[in-house]
């Protein structure tokens, strides 16, 4: 008999987006497990590595379960990365209950997928983004690091369509990060750049998951 698809998953739960343009919004969170990058001001690096093997249809009725407590119309696939794993039926699965995805990825990868909102978060070294991600991002979250230099963010804002917005979010919501953004934002508008706004972790502040 064949086996049912299985994902490696870290934890399923309900909570409000608290990054980038649908900040606020209610949010069902799938988090998968696995990443390829590994940047060292990860907030989620618990997601590295562990989690439980569950059968997407197993994913899909904790969905549901977390749906009857907080009816959100989103789900937001996120992880660590997302698109190390194979999510096609997922997503098929979720759009068959009339459900909205997001999906959160370091833009490294690419699968053809049904989903509503692609939120590409590049990092460093390179800032590498797939070439088919670029085309369908809906916003791109640069994180504002001691590392990150002006010449990076002119660099993806040059990479991404100019309709497509630039988020400059704080490694954390620490002051000297905040400032620092402020400090790109003011750079950009000197070099004219356009399309680059000033973001936050929402959740951080109102103290959710």
């Amino acid at each position: 008999m064949p086996q049912p698809p299985i994902l490696k998953v870290s934890e399923i739960f309900a909570s409000v987006q608290g990054e980038g343009l649908r900040q606020g919004e209610p949010t069902i969170f799938v988090r998968l497990i696995g990443c390829n990058l590994r940047c060292n001001f990860c907030d989620t690096k618990y997601a590295w590595e562990g989690g439980d093997d569950i059968s997407v249809q197993q994913v899909i009725e904790q969905v549901k379960q977390q749906h009857k407590e907080f009816p959100a119309n989103w789900v937001c696939i996120t992880g660590g990365e997302p698109l190390l794993q194979d999510i096609r039926e997922l997503a098929q699965k979720l759009k068959e209950k009339d459900l909205k995805i997001q999906i959160e990825t370091n833009g490294t990868r690419f699968q053809k997928l049904p989903v509503d909102w692609y939120s590409v978060s590049p990092k460093p070294d390179n800032y590498f983004v797939h070439p088919e991600l670029i085309r369908i991002t809906r916003e791109v979250k640069l994180v504002v690091t001691e590392e990150l230099d002006f010449d990076v963010v002119r660099k993806i804002r040059q990479k991404f369509p100019l309709a497509t917005p630039i988020l400059l979010q704080p490694e954390s919501n620490k002051d000297k990060f905040r400032q620092k953004g402020i400090k790109l934002l003011k750079n950009a508008a000197e070099d004219g750049l356009k399309n680059l706004r000033l973001s936050l972790q929402l959740h951080k502040i109102y103290g959710l998951q």
